[in-house]
């Protein structure tokens, strides 16, 4: 962080300290909330086979997606860099709010984010705006997740402690009688090696912004992962935002899965049926429609970092 002893028009909005201190408590709020059944399950070492993946496989902490940034340019009156969360990205500075006055304040060092993140903030970028102007593909039924159990010993899933829905062998028959095309390529590292051959597709970490498109649930969910990613920089609300989408999403892609969750009350999309691909479907394509606006928030984000 660093102070800037300079007067004049801030970056952006100056937020009085009322609003902002008000926006910070309600954030707390709102992430308490979601937090409070994972949190609740840590403590008694309960593992759970849906929500977990927000904690497991994306490296945000609670403690870290509890705090609260108001984003690039806004100016926090009465506060100082020094106290802010993640502060060695704050400076202090001096900035005129909406009544004319000089006010003293703290606000994000965009010019030293930037210089320090500034490969991660081009990907994020290009990877968002490839993905924007494509059309959703809306017809992949989740078949990722049945691909990374084809052909294994039931004791060898990730989920070992669940049961497959249809048994092992009516999980090998839903993935071999269906045509697979899953494009991200964090789902089919996980794939099977048997099931790898049988994609049509062979996505690569290099070829991610050729091949990411809006009806992939993962690529839909990894919107969390590049609001964190980003840091203080986004606000804290449209990081929240972008996990709440996640968390939904997740829950479609576990009920779409061959795992029996039954037990954990989140019935089955039978994707092997009519039926339920026609349901897989509405959802992805409401999940892609949920996403749109929170990429485009991302993307602002980006441009505004420079």
């Amino acid at each position: 962080m660093r102070t800037d002893t300079s007067t004049g028009a801030a970056p952006g909005p100056v937020l009085d300290p009322g609003a902002w201190r008000d926006r910070e408590a309600r954030h707390h709020a709102r992430v308490d909330a979601l937090l409070a059944g994972h949190l609740r399950r840590r403590a008694e070492r309960v593992a759970h086979p849906v929500e977990d993946f927000l904690f497991t496989y994306y490296s945000h902490k609670p403690a870290h997606l509890r705090r609260w940034h108001p984003g690039v340019g806004a100016v926090l009156a009465g506060a100082a860099a020094a106290d802010r969360p993640d502060a060695r990205w704050y400076r202090d500075v001096d900035a005129v709010d909406a009544a004319g006055r000089t006010v003293r304040g703290a606000t994000l060092d965009t010019a030293a984010f930037a210089a320090e993140r500034g490969r991660t903030i081009a990907f994020v970028a290009s990877l968002l705006r490839a993905v924007a102007a494509r059309p959703p593909h809306l017809g992949c039924f989740g078949l990722h997740e049945w691909a990374m159990v084809y052909r294994l010993d039931p004791s060898d899933v990730r989920h070992a402690s669940i049961p497959l829905r249809l048994g092992a062998e009516g999980t090998d028959r839903v993935v071999e009688r269906h045509r697979i095309r899953c494009s991200h390529f964090d789902a089919y590292r996980f794939f099977t090696p048997e099931a790898r051959p049988l994609n049509r597709l062979r996505p690569t970490r290099e070829d991610q912004v050729g091949l990411d498109q809006p009806g992939c649930l993962h690529a839909t969910m990894d919107l969390y992962k590049w609001a964190y990613k980003l840091g203080p920089a986004v606000p804290g609300e449209l990081v929240a935002d972008c996990f709440e989408l996640a968390r939904d999403v997740r829950e479609l892609d576990m009920r779409a899965s061959p795992y029996d969750l039954a037990d954990h009350g989140y019935a089955p999309v039978r994707i092997e049926t009519p039926e339920g691909k026609a349901e897989y479907t509405a959802a992805q394509r409401s999940f892609a429609e949920r996403a749109a606006p929170l990429r485009e928030r991302l993307l602002d984000v980006c441009a505004r970092l420079g």
